[in-house]
């Protein structure tokens, strides 16, 4: 997945943002909170994909090759895509919803009803 494939995708998900920060990454938010990131971090030239997962997506995800706990967010259970081979762009794209999901059910029902999340 190029990064304009994922920002592309990315910007299809239900009222997200984005920002250009840390060198460059492209940083997709739901409601101010990060659930994806694109970006050339650590050794190598490839761009690398991060993003949250489950608890169990994170034990199983770290154990493939190509693929290790983020830098810097491995803790709140991110990983990080060290390149092209490590994941299809279908289950690129699977965990990047479910990611989306995971950091949209963390926000108040306040904000997620301003978003359009959540009905009344």
């Amino acid at each position: 997945m190029t990064r304009d494939e994922f920002d592309y995708f990315c910007q299809s998900l239900k009222s997200t943002t984005n920002v250009i920060q840390w060198g460059n990454a492209s940083v997709w938010k739901i409601g101010g909170k990060i659930f994806a990131i694109c970006s050339h971090w650590g050794e190598g030239d490839h761009q690398k994909i991060g993003f949250k997962c489950s608890d169990l997506s994170y034990q199983v995800l770290i154990e493939q090759d190509n693929i290790v706990p983020a830098p810097y967010l491995a803790r709140a259970k991110w990983v990080q895509l060290q390149n092209d081979k490590a994941m299809s762009d279908a289950d690129i794209k699977s965990y990047i919803v479910e990611a989306y999901k995971i950091i949209a059910s963390k926000l108040s029902l306040k904000k997620q009803r301003e978003l359009g999340l959540k009905q009344d």
